[in-house]
């Protein structure tokens, strides 16, 4: 196939079941050593699955979002599934640690949105990481026990556990986020301040508020300014972000509590349970009931 110099090549979760020695559980989780450089390189693309990996060996130079990275053993590297990756190299013995999920599952095994937000703005804000020793060996370690529990198919609660190593795992290795965002205080552009600023008022007041207006009227800007700032620093529009979070918090509802829908379209200031319904299954693609049963 013909890549077009300014294409955008869309890179799905199942691409990478070939990629070094990787291995899957369920629909949208893989682990793998290496990643694949022919597929990656010469092109711009985006993925749309969350990538999380410790460089063991080799080096990787990329830009994402239009800055250049690079990655050498002992950073941990983050790309979410709205970045942008263009000119992508590695040395021929490059390696490391990956973790891949999809956007469901990952909000399948967090228990709070925050820890979307956190680990959103900490990605954008520091792509690349050195770790300590310390740190280095925490993530290989839940890096092993995670893959050996994958392949255990014997044990009757095997992806429950492995969600909950994840969710263990995620937690461990925030106090890179707490360390990193003390030590090194990075100078922000007025864009990026804006929209953490938009992320943090979403995220304590989404349940009640979903429109555009009203975050811009917090912020004191126009909804025109806020939408062209969150675009040019995240690739999507507040209403993208308003959906999920709210899409976001109703399937943790419907995953982790008895509440019936009603109870849920009323702490989420829906009208009724029949709106939230609607508009549950138009994000989703299933109603909550559907959801609830998966």
């Amino acid at each position: 196939m013909t890549i077009k110099v300014n294409q955008i090549t869309e890179i799905s979760l199942k691409d990478t079941k070939t990629w070094g020695h990787a291995i899957q559980l369920g629909n949208g989780l893989i682990l793998t050593d290496k990643i694949d450089d022919v597929v990656l390189s010469q092109r711009i693309i985006r993925l749309d699955f969350i990538l999380m990996a410790l460089c063991r060996k080799g080096e990787a130079q990329y830009r994402i979002n239009n800055h250049r990275q690079i990655v050498t053993p002992g950073d941990l590297f983050f790309i979410s599934q709205r970045h942008i990756i263009e000119d992508y190299t590695a040395s021929p013995d490059f390696e490391c640690q990956c973790i891949i999920v999809s956007p469901n599952f990952y909000h399948d095994f967090v228990q709070d949105v925050k820890n979307v937000s956190s680990l959103l703005l900490f990605s954008m804000n520091y792509p690349v990481v050195k770790l300590t020793e310390r740190e280095m060996e925490v993530y290989g370690n839940y890096y092993q026990i995670i893959r050996g529990k994958m392949t255990d198919t014997h044990h009757y609660y095997r992806m429950q556990l492995v969600k909950a190593l994840l969710l263990a795992m995620f937690y461990d290795m925030s106090n890179v986020i707490y360390r990193v965002g003390e030590k090194e205080p990075k100078k922000i552009r007025r864009s990026d301040a804006i929209f953490t600023e938009f992320i943090r008022l979403l995220e304590k007041h989404y349940r009640t508020q979903r429109r555009v207006y009203w975050y811009a009227q917090k912020l004191d800007i126009t909804p025109k300014h806020l939408t062209d700032l969150v675009i040019s620093v995240s690739k999507r529009s507040p209403n993208a972000w308003i959906d999920d979070y709210v899409v976001m918090e109703i399937r943790l509802q419907l995953k982790n509590t008895t509440k019936t829908i009603r109870e849920i379209a009323k702490e989420l200031n829906f009208p009724d349970q029949s709106l939230l319904g609607k508009y549950f299954k138009k994000n989703v693609g299933m109603s909550p009931l559907e959801y609830r049963r998966g």
